[in-house]
């Protein structure tokens, strides 16, 4: 059997546990990456549709969900979002900002993945890929490792850098969870998030014909209790074969529960009542679901007034109809009764228990050597780049002393 002896042992190259190796690797420890994976960084080449939004502007602790959100704070404010695009410039990667401060290569996530592969390498870090960890045992005060080459590697320090459930067809597993659990863990409840919503079969069938139709809309959750996970966002949404889809709903995924409705404005700061009630002013032998039809997507506006049962001109209409419609397009209270699953979620909610871990270090408190980083722990951001700052930040903070 082939034993190596090194300082530290990183499980998963993605984002944060190539992070972790090189900043290990800087202070000259003896850094091994492995994962079981064909290439590094998959996660990364295939996020943004290629061009990987790999951080956001206004990052910041408010942006992240968990048990404790605040947990978060140490590490962003240590390693930003600012520091991270400093990384970028000097590896000569062109990158443009979108929309509420998400930033995009120019070209291709690849050149990211290059980057932090060549900074491993110049840092020493050696990389083993397709090779999975079978075992992990305490040896002392270290780790002993037997990977599935059959091969062992002793090591002072474990980087568990495996990442959550979302995106199984790439390989992801719960595997961070099992080693959490092998060491008295806890591991918080897990769920996909940021993940399209579903809907039941009878409401689906009223709402087929909209597949396709995508506006802007702000949608809120709608959660019962004091301790209630309320939040509202301003983007994007798409009508699906499934259900409901697009930014705005998959950033209140995170927020939504089995059992509890969300509520879309599909005109947001517009008065519907008002200015049906002017059309109807001023061109009332206008078709009601025309004049909607100026407000929101023609096929929206010709369901809605199917639904609320509002046909003919608008000079045939009464307030109170005109209101009914104002309701339906800006309070839109609907239960979906899933999701499209860790399928097609980018990310995992929850993980490894925050308040096990030092969040200066990512180190277990009670277990030394032991770290976890990245999507593996109980820290999910936002859609827009903030779990990938959340990975480097991490991986930074972890570097520093594993």
């Amino acid at each position: 059997m082939t034993r190596t002896s090194v300082d530290v042992l990183v499980m998963g190259a993605g984002a944060a546990g190539m992070m972790a190796a090189i900043e290990a690797g800087r202070r000259g420890r003896r850094v091994l990456v492995v994962d079981h994976a064909d290439r590094p960084g998959e996660k990364i080449r295939i996020s943004g549709g290629g061009r990987c939004n790999f951080t956001n502007l206004g990052c910041g602790p408010a942006n992240f969900l968990g048990e404790n959100p605040r947990f978060a704070t140490s590490a962003l404010l240590r390693y930003t979002q600012h520091d991270f695009v400093k990384r970028i410039d000097k590896a000569g990667i062109a990158w443009h900002e979108k929309t509420l401060g998400q930033l995009f290569c120019d070209d291709s996530a690849k050149q990211i993945v290059r980057m932090l592969t060549d900074d491993m390498a110049a840092a020493g870090a050696a990389l083993n890929m397709k090779t999975g960890v079978e075992r992990i045992v305490r040896s002392g005060d270290g780790w002993s490792a037997t990977l599935s080459d059959g091969s062992q590697v002793v090591a002072a320090s474990l980087v568990v850098a495996t990442g959550g459930k979302s995106i199984p067809k790439m390989g992801a597993t719960g595997w961070a969870y099992e080693v959490a659990r092998q060491f008295d863990i806890r591991v918080t409840e897990t769920r996909p998030a940021l993940v399209p919503l579903t809907f039941e079969a009878g409401l689906l069938e009223t709402l087929v014909p909209l597949a396709g139709v995508a506006l802007d809309a702000s949608v809120a959750s709608a959660p019962e209790g004091a301790k209630a996970r309320k939040a509202s966002f301003k983007e994007a949404m798409l009508f699906t074969h499934r259900g409901l889809s697009g930014p705005a709903i998959l950033q209140i995924s995170s927020y939504w529960r089995e059992g509890e409705a969300v509520v879309a404005s599909m005109a947001p700061g517009r008065d519907v009542f008002e200015e049906l009630k002017a059309a109807k002013a001023t061109n009332g032998r206008q078709a009601v679901h025309t004049a909607l039809g100026h407000i929101v997507p023609r096929r929206l506006a010709e369901s809605l007034c199917v639904r609320e049962g509002a046909s003919g001109n608008l000079a045939d209409l009464s307030d109170k109809v005109l209101r009914r419609l104002d309701q339906a397009v800006n309070a839109w209270a609907v239960k979906p009764v899933g999701s499209e699953g860790y399928r097609t979620a980018e990310v995992t909610l929850g993980g490894v228990d925050t308040a096990a871990l030092d969040q200066q270090t990512m180190q277990a408190k009670a277990v030394p050597g032991l770290y976890f980083i990245g999507e593996a722990v109980d820290v999910t951001g936002w859609l827009g780049g903030y779990n990938f700052q959340w990975a480097w930040s991490s991986g930074w903070a972890a570097g520093q002393v594993c």
